[in-house]
């Protein structure tokens, strides 16, 4: 019978995909490391390979499986840059510091399309983005920012789309534009997630999978983990849940907000050769944003519905289906064959979170639906820092992340308030 995440609903058909995920044993009595993680996605398994590569004594525990989590049931998507453009975090930050944000981006997507290929990691690459606009009002907007990035930032590879173009890429009419972005793509999410838990195993990494955390103290000058299985007495932890912190520590607890998304894959669509001729991935231009791609063998993967609540909804599918019909009303009925859903981490300005949240304590996350490069990269980064090398990592910490408002007790009420305002407006 297949593994149901405990976390995440819905069994995905990147999980149906890889036949080969492995699985770790639980952690059995207490232990010391030099490093230890917590979390078992990306971040943490990235920190952990890097370390142990380097001869670090290095235990990750997951309260769950490896890639329960957004790692292993995201969109698969690159994207370019910061969650935010590089030209809007200019206005606030500076160019100086907002080519700096674009360059660890740009260095992100090579660090994992490298170590796929060192590794002979087949993560079913497929190149190609674009991002449309659901409002006329906005083509200004994306016609400066395909300029800015050609001559402000160094990067070329951003076309802007006319309607027809837009819809003849899409094989929809439903967008007004869009911009093609030739440097990116997409990926095959739990096959880099199962690629990458190997190698931090055969780099000496201890990993152990349905281990929870239950508690972080800092005690004299080591700090101490409990879990549900024992203790972890080291000399430095990383925090790498994200979006499943839930009250382990309250400083990301209190920056880091879990949002619910879904993703529905059709049947295979060769009766439909007009949808995503060219394979690229999509991104809208909505606030509660859509996103879909091709996969290699041809589905149709729609995630969307993102839900600012805990609550999971009854048939995935049949609200993602609604939101295919509103772009393809010609796979109104196709066979959708997997509905999955899982919850990803927000901050307020949607950038990264990175905060030494105790001594020796650093927690990281709030990709705001822009992990799948910078989750993989913090990771390595982390571990430059352990390592005493330079690292990117300082122009996180440097970020100003406000808190949620609101407290423990209302700060998922007012974010489903704010959220679903901006929905509302998406459709006006």
């Amino acid at each position: 019978m297949p593994w149901q995440s405990p976390i995440s609903p819905g069994y995905s058909w990147y999980e149906a995909t890889v036949p080969d995920r492995p699985e770790f044993p639980q952690m059995a009595g207490s232990c010391k490391a030099d490093v230890a993680v917590i979390g078992g996605g990306y971040t943490g398994l990235q920190a952990a390979y890097n370390l142990a590569r380097q001869g670090v004594d290095v235990t990750l525990i997951d309260a769950c499986r490896f890639g329960d989590g957004a790692s292993g049931r995201n969109g698969g998507q690159f994207g370019t840059g910061q969650r935010a453009w590089a030209d809007e975090t200019e206005e606030t930050l500076g160019h100086e510091r907002a080519q700096l944000l674009f360059n660890m981006a740009e260095n992100a997507k090579r660090y994992v399309l490298d170590f796929a290929g060192q590794h002979d990691i087949d993560i079913d690459f497929m190149p190609g983005q674009l991002s449309v606009g659901h409002k006329k009002s906005l083509e200004k907007d994306y016609r400066d920012h395909v300029e800015a990035m050609a001559t402000r930032f160094g990067y070329p590879h951003l076309s802007f789309m006319e309607r027809e173009e837009t819809a003849s890429r899409l094989g929809s009419s439903r967008y007004h534009f869009g911009i093609r972005d030739a440097g990116t793509g997409h990926i095959h999410p739990m096959k880099l997630l199962v690629g990458l838990a190997k190698q931090a195993a055969l780099a000496g990494a201890n990993l152990f999978e349905q281990t929870r955390a239950q508690k972080i103290e800092r005690k004299g000058t080591a700090v101490v983990i409990t879990t549900d299985r024992g203790t972890i007495t080291t000399e430095r932890v990383l925090v790498a849940c994200n979006a499943y912190i839930g009250n382990l520590e309250p400083v990301t607890a209190s920056h880091v907000m879990p949002i619910r998304s879904f993703i529905g894959a059709t049947e295979v669509l060769s009766a439909y050769p007009n949808v995503l001729p060219g394979g690229e991935s999509v991104d809208d231009s909505r606030f509660v944003v859509r996103y879909f791609r091709k996969s290699k063998d041809g589905r149709l993967l729609f995630g969307g519905r993102e839900a600012y609540t805990a609550d999971n909804p009854r048939d995935i599918s049949t609200h993602i289906r609604r939101q295919i019909s509103e772009i393809y009303p010609e796979l109104g009925n196709v066979e959708i064959t997997h509905g999955w859903g899982g919850s990803v981490g927000i901050t307020m300005p949607r950038t990264p979170f990175c905060r030494e949240v105790m001594p020796g304590v650093t927690s990281i996350g709030g990709y705001s639906g822009h992990g799948v490069m910078l989750s993989n990269y913090c990771g390595k980064l982390y571990a430059d820092l352990v390592l005493g090398k330079p690292t990117e990592l300082d122009l996180l910490k440097a970020l100003k992340i406000p808190a949620f408002p609101g407290g423990t007790r209302f700060r998922s009420a007012l974010l489903f308030l704010a959220l679903s305002w901006y929905a509302l407006r998406d459709r006006l």
